[in-house]
């Protein structure tokens, strides 16, 4: 798996066009892809991507380890963006801040027979980033 064209999925800017935006991804998932415990088809991802995008910009991603088994890959990281644009949320549209955010997260990918990302175990710290939007306070 390379990682390089990995972030690159999610963090250059997705093709208008949308086929072309879900051929993008299918070179490194499959169709669907089973996200968390749930079945996402490839339109989904570019949806996640794009609005991603619009919520944030100026995204530098950071590196903290990549663990690879096979059939395996795990990935730590770190993006540092600005918030510009609304943002969806487990508690509902945060609307542009304008504030810098660290979000950490943790993908476990288990990969198919053609080295395409066939689960994602997600974890990340959406209340972080919540919290550093003062869009929620910790009691």
């Amino acid at each position: 798996m390379d990682i390089d064209a990995l972030l690159a999925v999610w963090t250059d800017p997705v093709p208008a066009d949308d086929a072309a935006a879900a051929a993008a991804f299918r070179r490194l998932y499959t169709d669907p892809v089973t996200v968390n415990g749930a079945p996402l088809a490839v339109g989904a991802l570019v949806e996640r991507a794009r609005a991603l995008q619009a919520a944030f910009s100026d995204r530098r991603t950071v590196l903290h380890d990549v663990v690879t088994a096979p059939g395996r890959l795990v990935v730590a990281f770190e993006m540092h963006v600005r918030h510009t644009g609304p943002l969806r949320t487990a508690l509902g549209e945060v609307p542009a801040t304008g504030r810098t955010v660290v979000s950490n997260a943790i993908d476990v990918l288990t990969l198919d027979a053609d080295d395409r990302i066939a689960e994602v175990r997600v974890v990340s710290d959406e209340l972080g980033v919540l919290t550093q939007l003062d869009a929620a306070r910790l009691a």
